[in-house]
Parts: C-alpha cells; sequence; structure tokens
C-alpha cells in the first residue's frame, strides 16, 4: 500500500480550491444576507432594511412593511446581468440611487404591502467565444424571494 505524504493531501486541497471559482464579480456578501443594523419597523420580526448580492441567489428574506431592500449584481462587460424582474405586488421599484458599471444589476425596492414578491436576473456563464472556437450558452440565473409582513 502506498503512502499519500501531507505535502500531496495538501497540493490536492489546493488544485480543488480552486476548481469551480469564477472571476466576473462574483464575490460579496459572502453567502449572507445583509440586513442594516437599524431594528426593524414593526413587531414582524424582519428587516427594515435589506441588502443582497450575488451570493444571496436562491434566498428567501423576511422584509417590514415600509422597509427597504437595494440590491447589487457585480457582473462584467463579456458577462453582464440582466436587468432585475420584480413579480408580485409586495414591492415597488424606488430610486436606487447610485451609478453602475457596465455590466452590474441594481436595484431597489420599498415595501408595501404585506405578501410575497420574486426577484430575478439572469447573466451567461461564460463569455462570447471568439470566432471559430466552441461557445458555452449556459445562462446563470439568480432569484431571491422577499416576504413583507
Amino acid at each position: 500500500m502506498r503512502r499519500t505524504t501531507p505535502i500531496a493531501l495538501a497540493a490536492a486541497a489546493l488544485l480543488l480550491a480552486g476548481c469551480g471559482s469564477q472571476s466576473g464579480g462574483d464575490s460579496g456578501s459572502k453567502g449572507k444576507v445583509s440586513p442594516s443594523a437599524s431594528a426593524p419597523s414593526s413587531g414582524s420580526g424582519c428587516a427594515a432594511q435589506v441588502e443582497l448580492k450575488v451570493a444571496d441567489n436562491g434566498r428567501t428574506v423576511c422584509l417590514a412593511k415600509g422597509g427597504e431592500l437595494r440590491l447589487t449584481l457585480d457582473g462584467t462587460k463579456t458577462r453582464p446581468w440582466k436587468p432585475v424582474a420584480l413579480s408580485g405586488t409586495a414591492l415597488e421599484a424606488i430610486n436606487a440611487g447610485f451609478v453602475i458599471q457596465p455590466g452590474d444589476a441594481t436595484a431597489a425596492y420599498k415595501a408595501v404591502a404585506a405578501g410575497t414578491a420574486k426577484l430575478t436576473s439572469s447573466r451567461p456563464l461564460c463569455p462570447p467565444a471568439d470566432p471559430g472556437q466552441a461557445s458555452c450558452k449556459g445562462i446563470q440565473q439568480w432569484t431571491v424571494t422577499v416576504k413583507v409582513k
């Protein structure tokens, strides 16, 4: 039986850690939804302010009625996010109040009624291929469900 050295194990771990990583602005909130430091605006137990990033994909967040939600999806010129789409009547779009960089998608909403809303966006999984090269047709989806109480 062959012995595996600690150096070989460490090298394998480093190689695996690099697999699946992507560039293009996918870093952000490190998987955490960032409610503001302020207390909820009602006794609902929901946040008065929420900030969302790419890493919040697939999450459900609770926003107090009258609260605000802001989001920034960091993209690139070659992998731009589509404008954020809103479904449901619990949120109303407001002015985000800042300039966006090419490829980014930003949005801001006010919680106007109790209920559920869904925010969605998408972008190409890969940058466009050079002429004569194989292209990637994958799409990266982003979705967050917002419950307003």
